[in-house]
């Protein structure tokens, strides 16, 4: 227990100091007017309250990463925590500020369109079809996942499942059309006050129950292999399968959301920062208590067993230390959170294909010739997913790899921004991160099942050579650009 509040201190710690040097870097100016005021169209730039549009980019981001993606990482052991943390602070933190704030000062531009912007076109035509196909990655991962939970509370079975699936795809539709103040803006910050509510009222169970949890200083080694994750390295596995609650290269597709939405580019710590360290705290939590479940004697106490899907152990504590009300409310918060961020992540496909096309979406018309293709092939991979038992084990792992590679590009955009417009030192603060999460997706792809299932071995040779390479060629670039300028 003692790990898991020094790690909730140095998240908090890390919004004042490390949040506040990022601000800094970028310098944001209150007096330039935000593209919800030069752009405003009543359907994506609306001006919103600060505080809402922080609870709907908290939302959005969340979905089932700081939930599931915690709970499968924490089979690992405690080193969990410490990707969490510095994941949050240095790398997940940073660029979601850095994205929405760029997103901001190029009029509300897509994620492509960012990258493009800094990395050049080729850059931003990779960008353009690996984004919109993680997209609908998300969308389908994010349709299965609350229907599981809302089936196993209605029921259980297989016909449960797939009416609530039903549900979940058609709200998808409706409210990808609708215009962002209208459901987005009304209801989900009382969806996002539903997952803090989850979040707090578990950590208050934890501190009551007080357990016995694997500490940092007892270890950092794999602890798993009597709960699935035999034969799985922590590096670089636990850095793929903790995503969002750590960096999370989806959420650079739903900051440009936000950005639309704000008044005053002072608010961009607090929502896009801010956000992230509020998601790491949530994935801590969920972290913790998996501990607890795994090997502290929590999942004979529920009555269930450790071989549990993080679904099934969701629902298993949420009911078993809440009673019935505070479960319901609390699932109400798991289930609205990957439902949001699902409905956001098509959203921002229709909008990223529309920029990307010049198709204007103030007309229904135009938005359902982007949207139904879209849709086809979030249903297609939603079949796959139902029909192979084993389809969201292997999608989730999918999504993680291809959610960590889209924050590669995003974090190289931004060191390219900073090294070009901001002060000589200024770019090492994404240059580190994005050294790193090459170096991690690219090992990873080498040796998981899911790619080219090279020998374990390897990844001390493939990390530290993908990370000298990516160190090298950024310097190499850097000195190319100095003598071009002439400084």
């Amino acid at each position: 227990m003692l790990s898991l509040l020094l790690s909730l201190c140095a998240l908090i710690l890390g919004y004042v100091f490390y949040g506040k040097l990022a601000e800094k870097i970028f310098g944001p100016d209150p007096a330039r007017p935000t593209p919800a005021i030069e752009k405003a169209d009543g359907i994506d730039y609306i001006k919103m309250p600060g505080w809402k549009v922080f609870m709907i980019q908290f939302l959005n981001i969340a979905g089932t990463g700081p939930i599931f993606g915690a709970i499968m990482g924490a089979k690992f052991g405690p080193s969990a925590y410490l990707w969490i943390v510095f994941g949050c602070i240095f790398a997940g933190a940073v660029h979601d500020y850095f994205t929405g704030m760029l997103s901001m000062r190029n009029g509300g531009a897509e994620l492509p369109e960012i990258v493009g912007t800094y990395l050049g076109k080729g850059a931003r035509t990779v960008m353009l079809v690996f984004t919109v196909f993680m997209l609908i990655l998300v969308g389908a991962v994010f349709v299965y996942s609350p229907a599981i939970i809302l089936g196993n509370m209605t029921g259980g079975t297989t016909t449960a499942i797939m009416i609530w699936v039903g549900v979940v795809f058609v709200y998808y539709i409706i409210a990808t059309f609708m215009p962002i103040d209208k459901i987005i803006g009304k209801i989900y910050p009382l969806f996002a006050f539903s997952l803090l509510f989850m979040a707090v009222a578990l950590f208050i169970g934890l501190l009551i129950k007080w357990p016995a949890l694997p500490e940092l200083w007892q270890g950092l080694g794999n602890r798993g292999p009597s709960v699935g994750v035999q034969g799985q390295p922590i590096f670089p596995c636990l850095f793929i399968t903790i995503a969002c609650g750590a960096i999370s290269g989806f959420h650079g597709t739903q900051s440009p959301l936000m950005a639309r939405c704000m008044g005053n580019e002072r608010m961009g710590r607090p929502i896009f920062y801010g956000s992230m360290i509020t998601e790491g705290i949530v994935a801590l939590i969920w972290a913790a208590i998996s501990s607890y479940f795994f090997f502290a004697g929590g999942a004979a106490e529920l009555g269930a067993q450790t071989n549990a899907a993080a679904p099934a152990i969701v629902t298993i504590v949420s009911k078993g230390w809440l009673g019935v009300l505070g479960g319901i409310l609390a699932l109400l918060g798991v289930v609205a959170a990957p439902i949001t961020s699902g409905d956001t992540a098509l959203r921002s496909a229709r909008l990223i294909v529309s920029e990307a096309l010049r198709v204007d979406q103030t007309k229904v018309g135009k938005r359902l010739a982007i949207s139904i293709p879209i849709f086809a092939v979030t249903g297609l991979l939603l079949w796959f997913n139902i029909a192979d038992e084993n389809g969201f084990n292997t999608i989730w792992r999918y999504f993680g790899w291809g959610n960590q590679t889209l924050s590669v590009f995003t974090l190289w955009a931004i060191t390219v921004f900073l090294t070009k417009y901001r002060g000589k030192c200024a770019f090492l603060i994404s240059l580190i991160p994005a050294c790193f999460m090459t170096a991690t997706c690219l090992t990873f792809i080498c040796v998981d099942k899911i790619g080219f299932h090279l020998p374990v071995s390897l990844v001390p040779w493939l990390y530290a050579g993908t990370f000298i390479v990516s160190l090298l060629q950024f310097f190499l670039w850097r000195n190319a650009q100095i003598k071009r300028s002439g400084n």
